[in-house]
């Protein structure tokens, strides 16, 4: 397990997925507005690579996000788009309604740039988040990422178009041991 100062980033467990079909997935604009696809029902023993991850890829990594003090899960984070010969990859976090607002967005960010860059060699990481998710903005700004440009009205969310920010961090400009 990969750990931060407040939570853990593990492997997928069986038993983690009714509870992000129940707590994430069912949630229609929740997870609209997380994946930017059209949102469908998951079935209760689906094996949705969402639910019960996809330990044969190299390109991505889907973790199940524990609180290190109980081993609660409290969401998931997920190291996808990795290009190894640009040696880069996107991070993105999703935190069950529970966990929000309590610092694990922040440490989420920081375990995963920690795994991107000391773990995988990478040597940038980006993320990409709607302009309005404020919590994941500033998760990321407070792990040193910077804001790199707007993408006008690209995201289709629930009947309108929305912006999203892109942030970058490079390996040279990340401070490791966590979020500042």
């Amino acid at each position: 397990m990969l750990k931060g100062s407040k939570i853990g980033l593990r492997a997928r467990h069986k038993e983690d997925g009714p509870i992000l079909r129940t707590e994430l997935y069912d949630d229609v604009v929740g997870t609209v507005r997380a994946e930017g696809r059209p949102w469908r029902p998951l079935a209760p023993d689906s094996e949705d690579p969402r639910l019960v991850g996809d330990d044969t890829r190299d390109d991505a990594v889907a973790f199940s996000m524990v609180e290190l003090e109980g081993g609660a899960l409290v969401g998931t984070a997920s190291f996808w788009g990795v290009d190894h010969h640009n040696r880069s990859a996107h991070l993105g976090l999703g935190l069950l309604p529970s966990a929000r607002g309590k610092g694990y967005g922040t440490d989420g960010v920081a375990t995963l740039c920690h795994y991107g860059f000391l773990v995988r060699g990478m040597r940038r990481l980006q993320i990409e988040t709607l302009a309005d998710n404020h919590a994941m903005l500033r998760s990321a700004e407070r792990n040193g990422f910077v804001r790199e440009g707007v993408l006008r009205s690209s995201a289709w969310v629930m009947g309108e178009f929305l912006d999203e920010v892109l942030l970058g961090l490079l390996a040279h400009e990340w401070r490791p041991g966590g979020a500042a």
